[in-house]
């Protein structure tokens, strides 16, 4: 079992800055891929960004030039520095990890219990 902790949401002014963590534990072989989604009410969830092992990252358009992507394989972690918010980056976002427990098992994928984002002056 792979468990995923997520830190780092808050309330922050239009404009402001915020770095969310998401820390990956548990049987892990190797993952596959780390990223973060967000959903907003009465929306479905959405890709915000992804790094996939021997990828580019990837964002959502609306995220480019203000938000960037890293992961710590070391310490099995991915990052989310989010800069220039915006309020239509309010949602609650899941960190999620495509993770293999061991290597003669298929990857998964993992979920996050979600973080508060809230921009608002």
């Amino acid at each position: 079992q792979v468990q995923l902790v997520e830190s780092g949401g808050g309330l922050v002014q239009p404009g402001g800055s915020l770095r969310l963590s998401c820390a990956a534990s548990g049987s892990i072989f190797s993952i596959n891929a780390m990223g973060w989604y967000r959903q907003s009410p009465g929306k479905q969830r959405e890709l915000v960004a992804v790094m996939t092992s021997g990828r580019n990252p990837n964002y959502q358009d609306s995220v480019k030039g203000r938000f960037t992507i890293s992961r710590d394989n070391a310490k099995n972690t991915v990052y989310l520095q989010m800069d220039s918010l915006k309020p239509e980056d309010t949602a609650v976002y899941y960190c999620n990890a495509v993770v293999r427990a061991t290597v003669s098992q298929r990857a998964l994928e993992y979920w996050g219990q979600g973080t508060q984002v809230t921009v608002s002056s």
